[in-house]
Parts: C-alpha cells; sequence; structure tokens
C-alpha cells in the first residue's frame, strides 16, 4: 500500500509527537536524578581530607597507599577513599581536585585546599623540623580567596574556549566542608599533656569561626564543619603518647584523651551556635563524626568490621601493629634487621588505615551516617536539597 504525502506527514507527527514526550520523560528522569543545590565543593582540612595537595608539593608518596579503590597511591593517607571523595559521588560531582595539583585538575566543580599534617593556628616551626604542614588554615583560606578572584578575572575577560575553572556564580551554590583541627591537637599531647593543649584549643575554634565568616563574605552559605575525631582510640596515640594502663577504658581507649576530645567537641559546637546569628541566611551545620567513629573502634563487628583499636598498615604485630620508627610503607633498620610496615589484605575489616588515618571503609560508614542527616546540629534535610547518588 502506498501512503499519499499527507498521510506520511500525520505519520511523521504522530511518531514526532511520540519521541517529544519520550525525551521529555527521560530529561525529567534525569534531571530528577541530578538535582543538587550544590554545584560544588570547597574544602579546607588536613590529611584526612587531603585528596593529592601535599603530595603535589612534596612529591614522595608510595604504595600501599590507594591499594583498595584506585590501585596507586593518590596523595590520600588511606587504602582508598576518604569523607570528601564519598560526599562528592553522593552529590553527584567528580572528586574534587587538589588546589596545589597543578597537572590534571578540574575546578570546575569545586577545589580542595587540604593538605596532610596541616593545622588551624599557624605552626611556629617547619614542616622539615616538626612535620607541620605550612598550609595552615589561614594559608589555605588565602589561596581560596585568589581562586575566586582568578576566576572573576577570567569570566570578565570574556575569554572563549574550554575551561576548567567553574563559573563566577559558583561560590554561593557550593557546599564548603571543614575537617582540620587534629594536628592541632595531637602534636603537643607528648610535650604539655591535655591541660596544654586545652588552653590554646579556644584559639583554633576561634580561628575555624573566623575563617567561616570570611567564607560568607566570599558568598559561601553552607558549611559543614567536622568535630573532632576519637582519637584516644587511633593505634599511633595508644603507642606514642603516654599514658597508664588505668587510664584505658573497656574499649582500650585513652580516657584522658577522649575526654578532651568531647571537651574541644562541645566547644566547637557552643561556637558555631553562636555564630548563627551573625551569619544570616547561612547554614552552619556541626557535623558529628566523632560519634560515627567512636562507635565504630567501640564496636567494629557490629559495622561489618573486625579490628577496632588496630592499624592495617603497619608493623609490629600485636594489639595495635603500629611502630613509631617504621611508618606505613617504609622500610626501616631496626635492631640490625630491615623492616617493613605492609599493608594487611583486608583493610576493608579495619577501622584504622595506619595508626592515625581510617580506611575507605571507615569512611564508607562515616560517610553514610553523615547523609542519613542523624549527626547534624541543628538538623539539616541534604536529601531535601539533593538526590542523594549510591556511593559504592
Amino acid at each position: 500500500m502506498t501512503l499519499s504525502l499527507s498521510q506520511i506527514i500525520v505519520h511523521f507527527r504522530q511518531v514526532l509527537v511520540v519521541l517529544l514526550v519520550t525525551m521529555a520523560m527521560l530529561s525529567s528522569c534525569l534531571s530528577k536524578d541530578s538535582k543538587c543545590e550544590f554545584k560544588a565543593i570547597f574544602n579546607f582540612g588536613d590529611s584526612n581530607s587531603d585528596t593529592g595537595g601535599f603530595w603535589a608539593a612534596f612529591p614522595a608518596q608510595s604504595g600501599p597507599f590507594g591499594m583498595t579503590y584506585f590501585n596507586k597511591p593518590t596523595g590520600r593517607a588511606t587504602d582508598g577513599r576518604l569523607i570528601v571523595d564519598f560526599l562528592a559521588q553522593a552529590l553527584g560531582l567528580p572528586f574534587i581536585s587538589p588546589y596545589l595539583q597543578s597537572i590534571g585538575s578540574d575546578f570546575r566543580h569545586g577545589a580542595n585546599y587540604a593538605t596532610l599534617a596541616s593545622t588551624v593556628l599557624l605552626p611556629n616551626t617547619s614542616l622539615f623540623v616538626t612535620g607541620i604542614s605550612p598550609f595552615s588554615l589561614a594559608i589555605q583560606l588565602n589561596q581560596m580567596k585568589e581562586f575566586k578572584a582568578k576566576v572573576v578575572e577570567y569570566h570578565s575577560a570574556n575569554k572563549k574556549g574550554s575551561t576548567k575553572l567553574p563559573s563566577p556564580d559558583i561560590f554561593g551554590k557550593s557546599l564548603y566542608t571543614f575537617y582540620i583541627g587534629q594536628n592541632d591537637f595531637t602534636s603537643n599531647l607528648e610535650a604539655i599533656g591535655t591541660q596544654g593543649v586545652k588552653l590554646y584549643l579556644p584559639q583554633v575554634i576561634s580561628q575555624i569561626v573566623g575563617t567561616i565568616k570570611e567564607l560568607y563574605g566570599l558568598g559561601g552559605r553552607t558549611f559543614f564543619v567536622l568535630n573532632l575525631a576519637p582519637v584516644g582510640c587511633y593505634p599511633a596515640f595508644l603507642v606514642q603518647l603516654p599514658h597508664k594502663t588505668l587510664n584505658l577504658d573497656k574499649f582500650g581507649c585513652v580516657i584522658s584523651y577522649s575526654k578532651a576530645v568531647v571537651d574541644y567537641n562541645n566547644m566547637l559546637k557552643k561556637a558555631l551556635r553562636q555564630s548563627r546569628r551573625d551569619l544570616p541566611n547561612a547554614s552552619l551545620i556541626y557535623v558529628d563524626i566523632h560519634a560515627v567513629l567512636l562507635e565504630l573502634f567501640q564496636h567494629p563487628t557490629s559495622h561489618g568490621l573486625r579490628y577496632g583499636t588496630r592499624a592495617c598498615c603497619g608493623y609490629g604485630g600485636g594489639t595495635y601493629n603500629f611502630h613509631p620508627q617504621v611508618y606505613c610503607g617504609n622500610t626501616k633498620v631496626i635492631n640490625g634487621t630491615n623492616v617493613t610496615a605492609s599493608a594487611c589484605k583486608d583493610p576493608n575489616n579495619y577501622v584504622s588505615w595506619d595508626g592515625i588515618h581510617a580506611t575507605e571503609a571507615a569512611n564508607k560508614l562515616t560517610t553514610l551516617a553523615i547523609l542519613n542527616s542523624s549527626y547534624f546540629d541543628p538538623p539539616f534535610s541534604l536529601h531535601k536539597l539533593c538526590n542523594l547518588h549510591p556511593i559504592g
């Protein structure tokens, strides 16, 4: 049968309508799946959230770091992904590029200013003396200011062609995350004890709050401030820092250090609560990762893990598998013998990766708890702002 031109046109129109409806439905579904109020993440921190900044500045990292997910070292102080990585995945964003990484970075969805060994307060010593990073929080803030200025300058020049920089309006549509303070707390514990450390912790908190206020001035409106983890349960500190057996709780964590961390976290929570009055239209969220990690250290088997206060990557075996003279991945002569701090074959069973940092498995469980919105103060419905993606 031969169709007339009019019949062909009618048939074509019907097919076209079906195609347009189908495309609209698919577009709607895709839009729904990818909907998120946050177009970028800007992160400030230390090794707990450094995705390669430190090693971009001081190249040296080797295996077994990165063995679980990336199958190579990527500048992360763990076997795989960090909380900030999982958070980016959940928001439908790519991994956030380190600000200090000159090759391969893509800043269209944010930047990561965190570096290993960073402190909140300006260091009064050198990296090559004590191991403290020169990239303190004040430096990271200055890097952020410079980044925004360069973004605005680039777009003001109406330059054509592709770019790895974000749109200048991204700064008000971003999530600003803070995971920093651990080194301020632990670096002087051995020398001055918890009472000495407590004397300058208010300065640490004041610096964090001041940084948030400056970022608010740059356009930031949503801030996640992760509190201090339970360092009293970390294998490295259980081995290195002085404590008595009577100072251990029933889970093997140092009571005095644990109490000092809780005191700091309470001060931080109070300071953030007071600061909200000065930041109208901002969401300033205290994120209680301490509670999550403490639960993992105390009851690892309840969450699919096996070991709490024992490091996966280390040397010495025993309760902690940590030796202060030979760090994860390193080889050193001890008592006339070459020894290597090597990684276990099953990091997915551990909370602690190297005695100081969490494994990918622990980071994933912590992020899942965060995404559940149960550890926010004040309550914050992340799922109402973003259609959260599964984190594999």
